[in-house]
């Protein structure tokens, strides 16, 4: 028990001194924002109040946040320190939130606003910025959450339940594991908008609407089509989305603005789709996959084996 409890400790020790450091280096980088330019632009007004606000969010209490954890951490404070640190852990939430805003707004303040875009230029060129840009700067408090839920996994591993600061590292750990959710789900959200509004931009015309609330984009690529009558397969690119299989084809090469385009063929809902695999258990061979649908049977075609049963889970996946 007593070697038990040394190399917990030796562990722990270890994982405090690395949070420590680390999050020294990350209070570094946000003073370089705060300093740099949230305090400056403040003081010139070269940023109306509501577009500062929009780029930089609640960076500086995050700022501030961060600087009374170290001073917490420096004096081996740690539970209280933690405990008093996930008080601030919302704002962590709210700075995701706001992130493609603050990105959207600051590529149009550099197109529009000359006098900022000098500013920025000036300031990125401190020897300070080692080279790093505002952009390189702006999503660090995402990437610093991510490390904390380590640190208090770790932290909590290595400490004994009897000890005093077990129920607040426990307290911290669990919010911190809450509000990286909530980003999580932020960012899942925001990568699925952007796929949406690929295909969207990739089929011809608007008359199949991609992009609906709660539509969740899973995978595209190309099968044969096998036609009922014995013609010949047809090669038609596919893309599944939790709730509906869309077909197309290529636009003519020659037409005038859709050459690179992919026009729709029919758009299949999933809610009453069986899915089968005709054959497919041959390594050489690829494999067949049979879509049921109340008015319809599709026969789906790979030659690659491992394509054919990523397609059938997929889709399986998304049926269900």
């Amino acid at each position: 028990v007593e070697e038990q409890r040394a190399r917990w400790e030796r562990k722990r020790s270890r994982t405090a001194k690395e949070l420590l450091e680390t999050e020294h280096k990350y209070l570094e980088q946000l003073d370089l924002v705060v300093t740099f330019f949230v305090t400056i632009l403040k003081a010139k007004g070269t940023l109306k109040p509501a577009v500062l606000e929009t780029i930089f969010g609640p960076l500086e209490t995050i700022h501030s946040a961060s600087h009374v954890l170290s001073l917490h951490l420096e004096r081996g404070n740690l539970g209280p320190g933690l405990e008093n640190f996930c008080e601030n852990l919302e704002l962590y939430g709210h700075y995701a939130e706001n992130l493609e805003q603050a990105n959207k707004t600051l590529k149009e303040q550099l197109r529009k606003n000359k006098s900022f875009r000098r500013f920025k230029k000036l300031q990125e060129a401190r020897p300070q910025f080692r080279g790093k840009k505002l952009e390189d700067l702006l999503p660090l408090p995402l990437q610093r959450l991510h490390q904390y839920k380590h640190f208090l996994r770790d932290l909590l591993e290595n400490t004994s339940p009897d000890s005093a600061e077990y129920q607040k590292l426990a307290k911290a750990a669990k919010s911190v594991s809450e509000v990286s959710r909530w980003v999580q789900d932020i960012v899942h959200k925001r990568e699925n908008s952007l796929q949406l509004l690929r295909v969207q931009k990739m089929l011809k015309g608007q008359k199949t609407q991609v992009f609906t609330p709660g539509r969740w984009y899973i995978r595209e690529g190309w099968l044969l089509v096998v036609p009922s009558k014995g013609e010949e397969l047809k090669r038609r690119m596919f893309f599944l989305f939790s709730d509906i299989l869309i077909a197309t084809k290529p636009c003519h090469p020659l037409h005038p603005l859709n050459s690179n385009k992919l026009a729709c063929q029919a758009v299949y809902p999933l809610h009453q789709c069986i899915v089968d695999k005709v054959f497919g258990h041959t390594q050489s061979q690829g494999g067949l996959l049979s879509l049921s649908f109340p008015h319809k049977t599709l026969l789906l075609m790979s030659s690659d084996q491992q394509d054919i049963n990523d397609w059938y889970q997929s889709l399986t996946a998304a049926v269900r």
